[in-house]
């Protein structure tokens, strides 16, 4: 990879790079009045703000084709491309009118090729600024992702939360985190994201498959992770943040600073986090649900003309708790046996090449992830699991051809897993991953296609573990899993408020090394599991219908799939009991999901600052033979009244909130679990950024539950052993900006 990444940078700096395109004009309002606005460049991650008369200039702009944004609050956002062509200096004069809105600013999304506005893209995708999901009271990032529809978490605990999304999980969904997939054991299901929100600015949501972008394991979506954007040029920022937590007595602290001069931008950030056991409705704490975290982000990013390089780091320990049965209760944030201590390592690099007409992405990520098990006094882990990951990304934007974009491409992984415990669920391994992609993009007036075709490899090699004869005892495998997988999808605009996307897509999955391979007690889980070496490729097709209508006064949106799966790999007990634990097989079998979201979003015109939002979402799981799956989220309606108060000279982007959510019963176990009852819960809260000198401060107050309601959620792991979830918890946040 290096020499394809050195033959770039030759190609790079022997082409044209030094054209100092600029791109200009004039942003107004209907009535012809000068509007104070922005113009951002993705790609190139650079933009302007206009002056007074609603002029703007952005200047030193490589040639090639771009998507440019104009946004402007209170405002429809625009999206517009311009092309500078091969030439050693070009201006091109773009004025803009902008159309008054009650909608909040689009943002802007990275996780996939093409447009970026979501109103814009042929795929569907979700999107949640980390600040709006810290208002809604959320303990941790995972605990947070369940706020936006369609994605719920499997839970162990407070600290513990694998994100769902429309019933698929573990290595079904995908997470990137600084442009690279993240690689941490994510296997088990008594393990979490292993990322901190701290310095995370916003999270996108791709629901269905995404195996033609991402490859192996994207085959239910993918969770894709923005870090935090770089200071302006000539800016200096610092910021620091921290949240009371009064069900876990706990706090979350974090404190960042970025500094940005002409070609060199640089930032940090370091958090904190200590929670003690959680307590119930029913007024008693978890026993060992305690957990902190300790984590650490730094990136640095060289700009120059016709080339951008950014390098950034995150250092994250979490110490985990793992709950066994209800105990001494204490406020106590000690550490107990057992427990989890986890490092994870991310080092990631993303590199531009702006050439002539077309583009260069390439990414690369090293991830090393040490996972530690303590069971007993002796302060040496019974389980200890080393995971180094390289990973590769190389994309080639081929030069605008008409209406027509292209994208070709090579993705790769090189992994090692090792054990220095005495005790091994999964073997040592090697995996290797190998993919090659093209997609295109074909813009008409009304409608927009996108399609594209991959290739997909992976194999694996493990050796063997214990001796013949031992109940531990582990077989080498050499296997190796391909794929073709494809997707077609189109966007058609009836009007300015009507918009329909259909997609088809297929997605594919290769059985990981612990459904392939365990043989060994899971804590967190408490089952025996033993892995299947026949297990053969998970392979879906989906299909996914969504329409939107929005004017000055209302948004509804409806989305519905279908989603067949192939060779599902799941869990199921076989009667047996091993240390005192069930023993549960790796099983697989044709299985289909199925149901949607809907939503309503009423916001009447003049009354902008009122909102009146209701949504309700549903998915159903079965096999071919019509037995229900496992861990598949119950049905949810959620209503919310949000105010936004006029701004004043002090007080900025002030809001109140109530919301009531309400889950259905689930009457659809799978054979080895129980109906769970319905639950409402109801949560509240208000905030407001204040204006000082020199200084912005931020004061929120979250509740959540405030009925202090005693329920259990279908997909917490705890269920089976009657323990409640978290009670009332009421969040104090306060956040310091200069």
């Amino acid at each position: 990879m290096k020499y394809i990444y050195i033959m770039v940078l030759l190609f790079c700096y022997n082409s044209n790079l030094q054209a100092q395109n600029s791109l200009t004009g004039k942003i107004t309002t209907n009535n012809n009045e000068p509007l104070l606005a922005d113009i951002y460049f993705p790609k190139i991650e650079k933009g302007a703000a206009t002056e007074l008369d609603g002029s703007y200039t952005v200047t030193k702009i490589p040639s090639g084709s771009y998507t440019v944004l104009i946004s402007a609050i209170g405002y429809e956002t625009v999206s517009k491309t311009v092309v500078f062509n091969d030439a050693n200096y070009e201006t091109i004069t773009l004025n803009i009118v902008l159309n008054e809105s009650a909608i909040e600013i689009e943002a802007v999304i990275l996780s996939t090729p093409f447009h970026k506005l979501q109103s814009d893209n042929v795929m569907k995708v979700e999107r949640e600024s980390i600040n709006d999901l810290n208002k809604k009271g959320s303990v941790t990032l995972a605990d947070g992702l369940s706020n936006i529809a369609g994605v719920e978490t499997i839970t162990t605990g407070a600290g513990i939360g694998k994100p769902v999304i429309r019933g698929l999980s573990s290595n079904r969904v995908l997470t990137y985190s600084q442009g690279v997939r993240l690689e941490n054991q994510q296997f088990g299901d008594e393990h979490g994201l292993g990322i901190n929100e701290a310095g995370i600015e916003s999270v996108e949501v791709i629901k269905g498959p995404a195996s033609l972008l991402y490859g192996s394991d994207a085959l239910g979506g993918v969770l894709y992770l923005n870090p935090e954007k770089f200071a302006l040029e000539g800016n200096t920022n610092a910021d620091i943040r921290s949240t009371y937590f009064s069900n876990t007595l706990g706090t979350a602290t974090n404190f960042g600073i970025q500094t940005s001069g002409k070609n060199l931008k640089f930032l940090a950030r370091g958090a904190y986090s200590n929670h003690s056991d959680y307590k119930t409705g029913a007024d008693y704490r978890v026993t060992n649900t305690r957990f902190n975290e300790k984590d650490f982000k730094t990136g640095l990013q060289y700009k120059a003309d016709g080339f951008r390089s950014t390098v950034r780091y995150n250092y994250n320990r979490s110490n985990i708790g793992i709950p066994e049965e209800i105990g001494e209760q204490t406020k106590s944030k000690d550490l107990e046996l057992p427990f989890q201590e986890i490092d994870n390592h991310i080092l990631s690099s993303e590199n531009v090449v702006f050439l002539k007409n077309s583009s260069f992405d390439i990414k690369a990520g090293y991830l090393f992830n040490d996972r530690r098990e303590f069971e007993d006094d002796n302060n040496e882990a019974a389980l200890r699991l080393k995971l180094n990951t390289l990973n590769y990304d190389i994309k080639y934007n081929l030069p605008k051809t008409g209406k027509i974009e292209t994208i070709v491409g090579v993705q790769g992984m090189f992994q090692k897993n090792e054990n220095f415990g005495e005790e091994i669920l999964i073997p040592d391994a090697k995996t290797v991953d190998f993919g090659i992609l093209a997609t295109s993009h074909y813009h008409l007036e009304k409608i927009d296609f996108q399609g594209g075709i991959r290739y997909d490899s992976r194999s694996i090699k493990s050796e063997e573990a214990f001796e013949i004869g031992d109940v531990e005892y582990i077989a080498p495998i050499d296997k190796t899993f391909n794929s073709f997988t494809a997707a077609l999808g189109a966007k058609y605009d009836f009007s300015e408020q009507l918009t329909a996307r259909l997609n088809f897509a297929s997605g594919f999955r290769a059985p990981n090394l612990a459904e392939l391979t365990s043989n060994g007690v899971h804590e967190g889980t408490n089952r025996y599991e033993i892995g299947n070496n026949s297990l053969d490729n998970e392979q879906n097709f989906q299909t996914d219908l969504a329409l939107e209508y929005g004017n000055q006064h209302i948004e509804i949106f409806a989305n519905g799939f279908y989603n067949s799966v192939n060779n599902y790999i799941f869990l199921t007990p076989n009667g047996d009991v091993i240390e005192d634990n069930n023993v549960f097989n790796y099983v697989q079998n044709d299985a289909k999901l199925y149901g949607g979201e809907f939503g309503i979003h009423l916001h009447p015109h003049p009354l902008d600052w009122l909102h009146l939002e209701s949504s309700f979402e549903s998915v159903t799981g079965k096999q071919n033979n019509e037995r229900y799956l496992p861990f598949i989220p119950a049905n949810k309606f959620k209503n919310t009244f949000r105010v936004e108060f006029k701004p004043s000279n002090l007080l900025k982007e002030s809001f109140a909130f109530v919301t009531l959510e309400s889950t259905l019963d689930q009457e659809n176990p799978s054979t080895f679990e129980t109906r769970t009852g319905g639950y409402s819960l109801l949560n509240a809260g208000l905030g407001s950024n204040f204006t000082l000198p020199k200084m912005n401060f931020y004061l929120g107050l979250t509740g959540t539950n405030i009925t202090n309601k005693s329920y259990v959620n279908h997909l917490s792991r705890l269920k089976t052993d009657g323990i409640f979830n978290t009670g009332r918890n009421i969040n104090l946040n306060i956040k310091f900006s200069i």
